[in-house]
């Protein structure tokens, strides 16, 4: 018998400082059996990051054609394709031509030794890469619940995130614009 995912669903109050957008998330998340929280949270976000008409999670982990994340034009074309993880080079590469713009999210402790392998590959794609702090990745972690309402602050390169729960800051460096 195969296992089920892990389904979470999520209220964020979000408030976007650079871009001006301020809205309501009402997220359903399914964790994949073989997902960690870390990238669960990872891929939140990620999401919040990128907040957006049409933005969505994808099928993920279960769709390997698929990013974490996507937005699409009303004519099925994808505008967004965001990774959440440590793609090959040549996955980014397969986006790049399918997408209008690409992100990739790294999110824990091997995220250095995968960029130092991989950037020169990177370089010459047209695909922006970001890596968040694997520590406050899982102070983030730490605060999920089944149900959830969750506040998310951002602006520059960091978020402040408060819940019920706890609350906690992630930062994140651009590697490659």
């Amino acid at each position: 018998m195969a296992l089920k995912p892990t389904i979470f669903k999520l209220t964020i109050s979000l408030s976007d400082l650079d871009r001006n957008h301020y809205d309501t998330l009402n997220l359903t998340i399914a964790q994949h059996p073989s997902e960690t929280t870390e990238r669960v949270m990872a891929r939140v976000l990620a999401f919040c990051i990128h907040a957006q008409e049409h933005l969505a999670f994808s099928k993920g982990l279960s769709d390997v054609d698929e990013p974490s994340i996507w937005a699409k034009t009303l004519d099925g074309q994808i505008s967004l394709w965001i990774d959440v993880g440590e793609p090959m080079v040549e996955r980014i590469k397969k986006a790049t031509r399918v997408a209008q713009q690409v992100c990739v999210y790294s999110f824990n402790s091997k995220s250095d030794v995968w960029w130092e392998q991989s950037k020169q590959g990177f370089s010459e794609l047209s695909a922006s890469i970001f890596r968040f702090n694997s520590e406050e990745i899982k102070r983030f972690a730490e605060l999920l619940q089944r149900t959830m309402e969750i506040s998310v602050t951002i602006t520059g390169d960091s978020a402040y995130i408060a819940a019920e729960s706890g609350q906690c800051d992630i930062n994140w460096q651009v590697l490659q614009a």
